[in-house]
């Protein structure tokens, strides 16, 4: 079975034409495609085999809520997976609280939450990076209280890997195993029966694909601007599948 990629799209392409061009070359039963929420139905019309995912989501149901966007009506337009705590929505705002919310609110549509959880520089340097993600999932799973038959992903994006944080570093399969390790250990004791799946999203590129995806404890990658490129996510589909 290969492993899981999630195409973060980010604000981009600028149009559609070029979105629909690159969900032709991101077509594939292992990849669950994230473009902006406007293209989100013409992207669902041209793939034949990819899954659609949504970059936010907002934690009520309907209402006055100007610009927002629910569970529900992603429901209702094909979408399966839902990214939550991304550290772009963190850095915009998004609190634990609010994350732990968005996650509630996607599974109880029956959506696959992604859950991104991760460190920044400082404290990565300083050590405490267990810290910093065990709040952050901690918080997230608090508002769960009944079982789901669903598999909820947990990314774990080290923000200090991200390629468009400044003075980016590299990170290494090795920390990764490390942390995805500790993170399944963390959710072990989680009150709450539930699968997971645990999938990295520190920068990966066609480059790096394979020293991540060959990991056994890593189930997948949340790939960023390398999906942009035509070139780059057909090879890590490529890799995907050899894993």
């Amino acid at each position: 079975m290969p492993k899981l990629i999630i195409a973060n799209w980010k604000e981009n392409p600028v149009t559609l034409k070029e979105a629909l061009v690159l969900a032709e070359a991101s077509d594939a039963p292992c990849v669950a495609i994230a473009p902006p929420f406007p293209f989100l139905g013409a992207v669902r019309a041209v793939v034949k085999e990819a899954n659609l995912a949504a970059q936010d989501v907002f934690y009520e149901e309907k209402g006055a809520f100007t610009g927002a966007v629910s569970a529900s009506q992603l429901a209702s337009v094909g979408v399966t997976y839902i990214i939550v705590g991304h550290s772009e929505r963190r850095r915009l705002g998004d609190t634990d609280e609010i994350v732990a919310k968005k996650l509630r609110a996607a599974l109880a549509q029956g959506i696959i939450p992604i859950l991104c959880v991760g460190e920044s520089r400082e404290e990565h340097k300083a050590g405490k990076a267990e810290g910093a993600i065990r709040k952050q999932l901690d918080v997230a799973f608090s508002l769960l209280t009944k079982p789901y038959t669903l598999i909820p992903i947990i990314a774990y994006e080290p923000v200090w890997a991200i390629s468009t944080e400044p003075n980016a570093e590299a990170d290494t399969p090795k920390n990764a195993v490390y942390m995805i390790q500790y993170i399944k250990t963390f959710m072990s004791h989680v009150a709450l029966p539930m699968l997971l799946k645990y999938i990295y999203g520190g920068s990966v590129n066609a480059k790096n694909a394979e020293s991540f995806l060959k990991e056994k404890e890593i189930e997948g990658a949340l790939v960023g601007g390398a999906s942009l490129k035509q070139e780059e996510i057909k090879k890590i589909i490529e890799t995907a599948y050899r894993y």
